[in-house]
């Protein structure tokens, strides 16, 4: 079993890698300090487990678990933190076990037999299950990753298997569904035709052209947007409560 070590505490690092040293069929691929590197290294390594700190710099833990969620194949969890109040979370989170630190090597064994009964039947998470929302989303390249912070993203737009995400730095691709993404960010961003949701923050204005044919105006995007007839009349009640 395949397992990286995330824990922004070296000596909580040591510690974990010590106690895995004494399990079977255990190999420890990675040790990282922060969340975006724990979601790096499971992505290098193929990682079946991540032993995973819930407060680190940049994005937390509990973060970090629903970006590997969707992970295919998906790594097994296991919080290790000092506090044991993240609990409810952690499992919302679907992590498979949670061990309040000092990590004991018999409550560490306990969690590697879930993990390895995990990793013989995982498949994909089937929802989030009132999970609050991700503050940033992840985009693969070549073999690394990229975190979006979705207070920059202006507009997401289905485009065949994937999403394209255009925010303030660019435009990335990422292995999401639109339905999914309106689901967990509806308060954010809002549908305007069947293959594009754009950021509330962004709209100005509909516009409709000589075709008869509307048009959103956002407000850092130079091009506007087709809105769908029947995402008109929603489209404009957003504008007018801005």
């Amino acid at each position: 079993m395949k397992v990286v070590i995330a824990d922004d505490e070296p000596l909580a690092r040591e510690r974990l890698r010590a106690l895995l040293a004494q399990e079977a069929a255990v190999e420890v691929v990675a040790e990282v300090g922060d969340g975006q590197a724990a979601l790096e290294a499971c992505a290098a390594h193929d990682a079946d487990l991540v032993l995973l700190d819930i407060a680190m710099p940049g994005i937390d833990g509990l973060e970090v678990a629903r970006h590997l969620a969707a992970f295919d194949p998906r790594p097994a969890v296991v919080f290790c933190t000092a506090y044991d109040a993240h609990a409810l979370s952690a499992f919302d989170a679907a992590a498979v076990d949670y061990l309040v630190k000092p990590v004991r090597p018999e409550r560490l064994h306990v969690a590697l037999e879930r993990a390895r009964t995990f990793t013989l039947g995982r498949g994909q998470s089937d929802g989030e299950g009132g999970v609050r929302a991700r503050t940033h989303l992840c985009a693969r390249l070549r073999g690394s990753l990229r975190l979006i912070p979705v207070e920059d993203i202006r507009y997401l737009q289905a485009e065949e298997k994937y999403v394209v995400v255009h925010h303030a730095r660019g435009e990335d691709l990422i292995e999401e569904s639109l339905k999914s993404l309106e689901q967990e960010f509806g308060e954010r961003f809002m549908r305007i035709h069947r293959n594009c949701l754009v950021s509330r923050h962004e709209l100005v204005e509909l516009r409709r052209s000589h075709d008869g044919q509307v048009h959103a105006v956002l407000r850092h995007v130079p091009q506007p947007l087709e809105v769908s007839r029947r995402c008109v009349s929603q489209v404009r009640d957003a504008i007018r409560a801005l």
